[in-house]
């Protein structure tokens, strides 16, 4: 199995040595930016399955890199998952990175067990598990279509770029059609229970992918008080 490739942008010289020696140690294939231009130009150029993003970039930052990855027009570029590095650990920060687009977030000073725990986690995420090219399940309501074994949305037949947090949500709402989860379920259930972030940031996620579904974001309700809920109901199965 290819070795998955992952963009280190970070310009502090000595964080991105750490960085990618401990993710090289682990088996995984690196390249390094030092700012958001050549981040983008890495992009253009190279098939990225995880990117690793400072927040604080000379330039550039990492707030507005994440928006331009996620602005792709290549639904899979848009959609490679975005791991936030940074220094800041208030909650506008955590907000403000989620709200870019990112899948997950974490604050320096870091374990380097744990960044390559979250890597694996996320990659994971955006991976369907073996045996399941075929049989997989098919959810469908309101235009929505979500294919969980090929990890594909689609609203109306068009294909539609979720990151990775986004695409969990919506196939945990939509998998229990009427059912509430409360917030922190939804945490629980897309992050693991290790991930610490704010019902708002749920809130946030919840915000976006509405926006990116469109006429069809009405089905997913917010039930006052407890969290969200996918008002249509399962269509199918193969």
């Amino acid at each position: 199995m290819a070795k998955s490739h992952i963009l280190v942008v970070e310009d502090d010289a000595d964080i991105q040595q750490l960085v990618s020696y401990n993710l090289i140690r682990a088996g995984f294939h690196v390249s390094c930016a030092d700012s958001g231009e050549e981040a983008l130009a890495c992009l253009q150029r190279d098939e990225v399955d995880c990117i690793l993003l400072d927040l604080m970039l000379p330039g550039m930052s990492g707030i507005k890199v994440c928006a331009a990855v996620r602005e792709s027009e290549s639904p899979t570029r848009a959609a490679v998952p975005i791991l936030m590095l940074t220094a800041k650990g208030e909650e506008e920060d955590v907000v403000a990175g989620l709200e870019a687009g990112a899948d997950d977030y974490i604050i320096k000073p870091f374990s380097p067990k744990v960044l390559i725990a979250r890597v694996k986690a996320v990659l994971r995420r955006g991976r369907a598990p073996e045996g399941e090219d075929e049989g997989h399940t098919i959810i469908t309501g309101a235009g929505i279509e979500i294919d969980q074994g090929r990890h594909e949305i689609r609203v109306d037949g068009e294909l539609l770029a979720l990151t990775m947090t986004e695409f969990g949500i919506l196939a945990l709402l939509a998998a229990k059609p009427g059912w509430v989860f409360s917030r922190q379920q939804i945490i629980d259930a897309v992050r693991g229970y290790d991930f610490l972030i704010t019902p708002r940031a749920v809130d946030v996620q919840i915000y976006g992918l509405r926006k990116k579904l469109g006429a069809a974001g009405e089905s997913i309700e917010t039930v006052r008080g407890i969290g969200y809920r996918f008002k249509s109901t399962r269509s199918g199965e193969r």
